[in-house]
């Protein structure tokens, strides 16, 4: 023991010693505020940090571009945790107290909302913190970062999964920024779906007989519906049916998102191609298929009555969580070692100015309670369990729970600042959440108390081979791994990642660098008010 306490003392030293450092990585990281599946600039600041620091790296692991797998040690045990690092459409925020998207780009460009530019920093340090502590003491094991792109659709995960790059952990150790300091316990989150389905008029010129018109190529002859209608049909029809495709139980979600078929220009031609992108959640496999099967019935509906086919684009496929209470009550020990975060005078004033800004009384502390509590695992579930069915097991989605189904995992949940709401059932904006995920005052505190609390882990796991055991034992018990009954990936081995789809994305053009919408003269270049 006396061992593992200096190992942990130098985990813990590391990550001290490196704040400054992973305080700019993660800025940087913010700064870029990349999209899903499209996140470059971040994937390669990751890849290069890591190979600096003596990690063997497979970038584009898995066929996504923005992906990698970077490992360090040798032998056993395999521990695991995973970087984030996309930003969201829409949420585009300078780091001010007041509405400011980025100058030079359309104001709905992306931003980092949770945000992942912290998640991934704070694993990344983990895992530099266990690299430091393991090599100076000569412990036998290997560290795996994996880098997830596309987190926001759940994407890489289940791809990572499908093609064996998850086969042979030991176990995983992850977490998310959250408005407390917990770790999940019973209740996991559940499953998330997405596919695109597409609509092509192959022959729009057979929709009619042309010798019924008396003169050859009139433009009053009947336009095939084509692709634009048998979207719209689809959209309406889904709307329709959303009723009848589950009982109104388990907190399961629908939403829906139209790519650009970029026929603007096209005149009066039969619209040719379209596309819309279904997500959705629940909290088994079961209600996932059972959604499934009304939209690919929707669409082949839709299909035959605009003289268009219809075919769908697999994005994600993920499973849901298991728990692990081994891996629960280690980390929930560490996370008390480590303690809460606490925000100095530069976070409070941003928030302060926040609430002024908003027409609100500024408060002398402006973050809710819990953001410097811990909250025990047992009182989390409580909470979670109180808006639930008893048969209701997931909330949510979240891709972590692929590595569930591989290796013994645990999820951590620390803090980002949340401002306290001047009354009950204030909702403040979210560019008021984007701007204090951008300023190191605010996040460095969650974000370290994360770092040290999995790197304490991760040195726990590689030194206490009983404590593992007990973590493999109980995933064994809860998995079936092994056996018929285990729940394997949902796509295929040889599952093409849907890298290549109209996915938002920063673009060069004559007219300098913009967002994916050109960067408008006025406003949203939305026009005159109706």
């Amino acid at each position: 023991m006396a061992g593992n306490d200096s190992m942990r003392a130098a985990a813990l030293d590391w990550i001290t010693a490196n704040e400054a450092r992973m305080s700019a990585f993660c800025a940087g990281i913010w700064a870029h505020a990349e999209p899903a599946w499209r996140e470059y600039k971040s994937a390669r600041d990751y890849v290069d940090l890591l190979r600096a620091e003596g990690f063997t790296v497979e970038a584009g692991s898995g066929g996504m571009p923005t992906a990698f797998v970077a490992t360090w040690g040798e032998g056993k045990p395999v521990l695991a945790g995973f970087s984030e690092y996309d930003a969201v459409p829409g949420n585009s925020q300078q780091v001010v107290p007041r509405p400011a998207p980025r100058e030079g780009l359309h104001p709905y460009a992306a931003g980092h909302t949770d945000p992942h530019s912290m998640l991934g920093t704070a694993s990344l340090a983990a895992m530099l913190g266990a690299k430091a502590a393991m090599q100076a003491h000569g412990v036998t094991g290997q560290l795996k970062l994996f880098g997830e792109p596309a987190e926001k659709v759940c994407g890489s995960k289940p791809i990572h999964a499908a093609k064996g790059y998850y086969d042979g952990l030991d176990a995983a150790v992850v977490w998310h920024p959250w408005p407390l300091n917990t770790v999940t316990s019973d209740t996991q989150f559940g499953a998330y779906w997405s596919a695109v389905i597409t609509f092509e008029a192959e022959n729009p010129e057979g929709w009619i007989d042309p010798s019924l018109m008396p003169i050859e190529g009139a433009h009053a002859a009947a336009r095939c519906p084509g692709a634009l209608d048998a979207m719209m049909l689809m959209y309406t029809t889904t709307k329709y049916t959303k009723e009848a495709m589950f009982p109104h139980a388990g907190s399961w979600t629908l939403n829906e998102f139209v790519l650009g078929d970029g026929g603007a220009t096209s005149d009066n031609l039969t619209p040719r191609f379209a596309q819309i992108q279904y997500s959705w959640r629940a909290s088994s496999l079961g209600i996932q298929e059972q959604i499934w099967r009304v939209l690919a019935q929707n669409a082949r509906h839709v299909a035959s009555v605009t003289g268009c086919r219809a075919f769908v684009r697999w994005v994600t496929r993920t499973r849901v969580g298991v728990p692990n209470t081994v891996m629960t009550d280690l980390t929930w020990k560490n996370l008390q070692a480590v303690g809460a975060p606490r925000y100095g005078e530069a976070a409070l004033a941003f928030g302060r100015a926040i609430q002024r800004n908003l027409g609100l009384e500024a408060m002398e502390d402006p973050f809710i309670a819990s953001v410097t509590q811990l909250t025990p695992p047992e009182v989390n579930e409580a909470r979670l369990r109180a808006s639930l069915p008893a048969w209701q097991k997931h909330l949510s989605a979240d891709d972590y729970v692929e590595f569930c189904w591989h290796a013994p995992t645990v999820r951590l949940l620390a803090a980002r600042p949340r401002l306290r709401p001047p009354s009950p059932g204030y909702a403040y904006p979210n560019w008021a959440y984007n701007a204090l995920g951008g300023l190191p005052a605010a996040v460095d505190p969650g974000m370290f108390v994360a770092a040290k609390t999995m790197a304490l882990t991760f040195v726990d796991l590689a030194t206490q081979p009983d404590v593992l055991a007990a973590a493999q034992a109980e995933f064994r018990a809860r998995t079936k791994f092994g056996t018929p009954d285990w729940v394997g990936p949902l796509l295929p081995p040889d599952f093409d990642p849907p890298v290549d789809l109209r996915w938002p994305e920063y673009v060069a053009t004559p007219r300098g660098e913009e967002w994916c919408f050109p960067t408008p003269t006025h406003g949203t270049g939305a026009g005159e008010a109706l």
